[in-house]
């Protein structure tokens, strides 16, 4: 039998509820967890890096685990428009639009690249590979960095939902920017922004 580092093994992040506002990412080996928190009303979407994987804890917790600070804040407008991202360790903000750019200046609104906290340059398409709804690469397409699934409606659903964020290896030090940028480009997506 052959073992495996989990350092080699991609971050396989179950989207729990695939909601764009509230849901919870959790690696399937245990190894992080995020939690994605809009309030009724509000329009402030908080993003948190649980200790421990927050669908497990709801149960024993009425107000389930303690979140502490988030790692990202996206703040869009009362109509869903574009707003500000903010990094709350680094203290800094700057708009979405800004942060999550067009290819081109005609291109589609669905073809957008970022530079993540490691300060390279890294780019999402939609559908641009089979089997994928969200591929983000290099930008100069060199790597595959992440992909986001979501389950084929012919699959049954047991314990988990069938939609997965994978993140390769040497990319889950940038694991937030991913994280933070699919929910941007998916709030693009479903408001036809």
């Amino acid at each position: 039998m052959q073992m495996h580092s989990l350092k080699t093994i991609p971050i396989t992040l179950e989207d729990r509820t695939a909601a764009i506002t509230n849901t919870d990412f959790d690696d399937m080996y245990d190894r992080v967890f995020y939690q994605v928190v809009r309030n009724p009303g509000d329009t402030i979407t908080r993003i948190y890096e649980m200790h421990v994987r927050a669908s497990r804890s709801r149960h024993h917790a009425p107000q389930g685990p303690t979140k502490g600070e988030p790692v990202i804040l996206l703040q869009f407008q009362p109509d869903e428009t574009l707003g500000t991202i903010t990094f709350p360790k680094t203290r800094t903000s700057m708009p979405m639009n800004q942060f999550l750019r067009k290819i081109s200046f005609f291109g589609s609104s669905l073809m957008r690249k970022f530079v993540a906290s490691d300060g390279r340059e890294y780019k999402w398409s939609y559908r641009s590979l089979e089997e994928q709804e969200w591929t983000c690469s290099t930008a100069d397409d060199s790597y595959l960095v992440a992909h986001y699934d979501l389950k084929p409606p012919e699959m049954p659903i047991y314990d988990v939902s069938g939609n997965k964020l994978i993140i390769y290896p040497h990319f889950a030090h940038i694991t937030p920017d991913i994280l933070a940028s699919l929910l941007i480009m998916r709030h693009i997506s479903q408001y036809n922004l």
